[in-house]
């Protein structure tokens, strides 16, 4: 016990040292955790742990991870993906395993063990590349779709890879292959190991049918039964729960867990339990992350390392060149360019987690001799070190440029009006024209350059910038405005907008856009108090179209609607006093609980006036 608590608090200390100082000198979490790793490595090894053995562990978090990225992509965008991850994907795969292989046999390999080292290196971190992703914001770019398309046909083609290396298996290395890379090798039951190639495989499409079915009949009336308990960690362990089983069935027929807990995630992407899910996971997720990050700095052999790090150096080197030439053609040949293609190539150079796998693999069957792997093993850790850095050459170097390229120097407002407009898109325009037709005086901002030339043609003042600049906004009078409508597109921006303007100017009445209601608590919170639901007014319009259309008229279904709204605009102020800033709303338990009780007293006011309009209408 006692060693266990030892090795926890060591780990524990490590990462929270070294990542905010990672963190604070631009270097990203990743590389703080891996900085990490290494710190510890010698402290690890004279307490003997078992440092690859820790590794399978940690490496849970990579399937939690794809589960929790599969929550968040539909079925529909993923078909809409189907073009990048054939063309993209595949193409990524098959050409870095031949140019890999190629450059292997050039250095007088055999061509069974230059074809195993090219698809061991062809296989990126899915780890490091989509944390880092989402921790940049870049998840959703062009270029991050992209990567996520690459990494996802990688973790497929892991399978076809296994299947493949016993066949390169040579004679002469039996014997001399042991057990190489302890837990690399997953272990683990694999109950398709000994049947005919066809069954396996139809074992596996039933296992990656059964998830899909498990996901749409079972698990959403598993979730709304342990809901009805009503105990937090009931729902958090049936969540793990079913992550764990999912992640088992697939290593029971010999697929990657991660791409089973994807699937499952994809299958319960528009469940009503997803945030839920979500926010469940996530803090197993990231601590299991770091874990994984840590041992990988923790396994480097420091001494092996030192007798042969010329060979190190040489084959990271040709795998990230190699790599990124090809990252370079494919990414071209499919309409990357400029800044989302440097992202693509600078992503997915390294080698990846899932080489552990297949090197381990390759030694067990013959294919891969100990010298080769042990140097293998090395320049995959080389490689994931690298990663961070390539991230920050395109942080400080590419995004940069580029931000440099498409600046434009804010326009100089001449005027001073009484009313001030940040955004002139869908919402900002149409007030904008409103407001100019009843005599008042508007000056807008918005910084879509592109959108500003469009409509300028059609006569509309618009300068362009920032509006959340507090010196463009002091330039366009803030002082001496009487109302500021904030109706831009990005969140963060009308947050930071908002909490400007109510903290420096707090005689300016603000009307701002909220995306949702979460929003407009949100926004309630920073001290706005004119907020307006981006979809609200929509909504009402269709839901009074639908009460027409189950009979009512005209008059009954204006009078419905009126009473719905009243309500709801009675109920939103006395929950967003209740909305804290510093928790999800869903875990604000006193929210939560007023919600309900005023549902509980509210909706039988509310079908009393709906039965008294109907009866009106009869």
């Amino acid at each position: 016990m006692t060693s266990f608590l030892i090795l926890a608090f060591l780990i524990l200390v490590a990462g929270v040292v070294a990542v905010p100082l990672a963190s604070r000198f631009g270097l990203g979490s990743v590389l703080g955790y891996l900085l990490a790793g290494m710190a510890i490595s010698p402290v690890l090894l004279g307490l003997n742990v078992d440092v690859e053995a820790l590794q399978v562990f940690a490496e849970f978090g990579v399937v939690m991870m794809l589960f929790i990225i599969g929550l968040e992509m539909e079925p529909r965008r993923l078909w809409a993906m189907r073009g990048k991850l054939l063309g993209l994907g595949g193409g990524q795969v098959l050409l870095t395993t031949l140019a890999i292989t190629g450059i292997a046999l050039l250095a007088s390999n055999p061509w069974q063990t230059a074809l195993a080292t090219g698809m061991v290196l062809a296989l990126s971190s899915t780890a490091i590349i989509v944390q880092t992703l989402t921790e940049k914001n870049l998840m959703r770019s062009e270029g991050g779709e992209a990567s996520f398309s690459v990494l996802l046909v990688q973790d497929v083609a892991v399978i076809p890879m296994l299947a493949l290396l016993p066949l390169l298996a040579m004679p002469e290395l039996y014997g001399a292959s042991g057990d190489h890379g302890g837990g690399h090798g997953h272990g683990g039951l694999d109950l398709t190991a000994s049947m005919p190639v066809w069954l396996a495989a139809l074992s596996r499409i039933a296992a990656v049918a059964a998830v899909i079915a498990i996901g749409i009949f079972a698990i959403r009336p598993l979730f709304r039964y342990i809901a009805g308990a009503n105990l937090r960690e009931l729902f958090t362990a049936a969540a793990l729960g079913v992550v764990i089983g999912i992640a088992l069935l697939m290593s029971l027929v010999g697929l990657s867990p991660a791409l089973g807990a994807f699937v499952a995630g994809v299958v319960l992407a528009t469940s009503e339990y997803r945030h839920e899910l979500e926010s469940d996971i996530n803090p197993f997720k990231g601590l299991l992350l770091g874990l994984f990050f840590i041992t990988v700095g923790a396994g480097i052999d420091f001494v092996l390392a030192s007798e042969i790090w010329r060979d190190v150096v040489f084959w990271a080197s040709v795998t990230i060149a190699a790599k990124f030439v090809v990252l370079l053609i494919v990414g071209w040949l499919y309409g990357l360019r400029r800044q989302a293609l440097w992202l693509f190539c600078l992503s997915l150079p390294q080698a990846g987690e899932f080489a552990f796998v297949l090197i381990a693999f390759a030694v067990g069957n013959a294919v891969l001799p100990e010298t080769l792997a042990d140097l293998l093993l090395l320049v995959v850790a080389l490689t994931m070190l690298v990663t961070p850095l390539l991230f920050i050459l395109y942080d400080k170097v590419i995004a940069h440029a580029y931000c440099t390229e498409d600046e434009r120097q804010a326009d100089t407002i001449e005027e001073e009006n009484p009313v001030i407009i940040a955004g002139r898109g869908r919402v900002g325009g149409i007030v904008d024209r409103m407001l100019q037709a009843a005599g008042f005086q508007t000056t807008v901002i918005d910084y879509d350059s592109k959108q500003l030339e469009i409509v300028r043609k059609f006569g509309f003042r618009t300068y362009f910038g920032d509006a959340t600049r507090p010196d463009l906004l002091h330039s366009a009078g803030i002082e001496n405005a009487k109302l500021l409508v904030v109706a831009m597109d990005e969140r963060e921006q009308i947050d930071r907008l908002v909490k400007h303007v109510v903290q420096h100017y707090p005689k300016v009445h603000i009307i701002a856009r909220a995306i949702d209601r979460n929003h407009v608590y949100e926004l309630w919170a920073y001290g706005c108090r004119d907020i307006i639901r981006e979809t609200y007014d929509s909504s009402l319009r269709m839901g009074r179209s639908a009460y027409e259309a189950l009979g009512m008229d005209r008059q009954q279904a204006i009078a419905a609607t009126d009473a719905w709204e009243e309500m709801d605009r009675k109920f939103m102020p006395e929950v967003a006093n209740l909305y804290r800033l510093d928790i999800p709303y869903h875990e604000n338990e006193p929210l939560m609980d007023r919600v309900k009780e005023l549902r509980a007293e509210w909706d039988p006011v509310l079908r009393e006036q709906m039965d008294e309009i109907l009866k009106r209408g009869s």
